[in-house]
């Protein structure tokens, strides 16, 4: 799976995904429930969803905050503990069993340094996954759950057929119930 994504990049040639492919050395089922990272732990991977769903979170006393989602074809990772080493606040669960490939920090590291199309690689997925921040910031300042509701609806309308709703309705900063009463 991931090797036919990576033959779709243009920026790769097919000698650079084969060097790339090989560093993803570590493979990893989660089923429903477990954790991939628990806060606490320093993260040392990035990690590339073959199947299922995993929600990444900050634990609270009051209630978990959930921050996004992982599904087939994304990355994830504790990515302010990956790029500090420093241990993680944040949680990645399985909401259904999972199956992940991962890359250790320091063969990614190592790639870049040695291929500078990986670097770039990087930078263009580090800039998409900022704007989704940026909009997802927008998102929580809406004072009106409708809006919020359709604007990711908008943007990622497949989400409801991977994640349940009640995890949807924490990303949301709703009620499960204030999202069932507005869909």
């Amino acid at each position: 799976m991931l090797a036919s994504l990576l033959t779709q990049i243009p920026l790769f040639s097919p000698d650079d995904v084969e060097a790339f492919l090989p560093l993803w050395k570590k493979r990893i089922t989660v089923n429903r429930g477990d954790f991939l990272i628990r806060q606490g732990q320093v993260e040392q991977h990035l990690y590339f969803v073959e199947s299922g769903a995993l929600w990444l979170y900050l634990p609270s006393p009051h209630e978990d905050i959930c921050v996004g989602f992982a599904y087939p074809n994304t990355l994830i990772t504790s990515f302010p503990s990956l790029v500090t080493q420093m241990p993680s606040q944040y949680c990645i669960q399985a909401l259904r069993k999972s199956e992940l490939v991962a890359i250790s920090k320091t063969d990614f590291d190592l790639i870049q340094e040695k291929r500078p199309v990986f670097g770039k690689f990087w930078r263009m997925e580090l800039e998409k996954a900022l704007v989704g921040k940026i909009e997802r910031e927008v998102d929580l300042q809406l004072p009106d759950p409708v809006q919020r509701l359709e604007r990711l609806l908008r943007r990622s309308p497949h989400i409801f057929q991977l994640v349940p709703k009640k995890y949807i309705a924490s990303y949301l900063r709703m009620t499960p119930e204030t999202l069932s009463r507005i869909m």
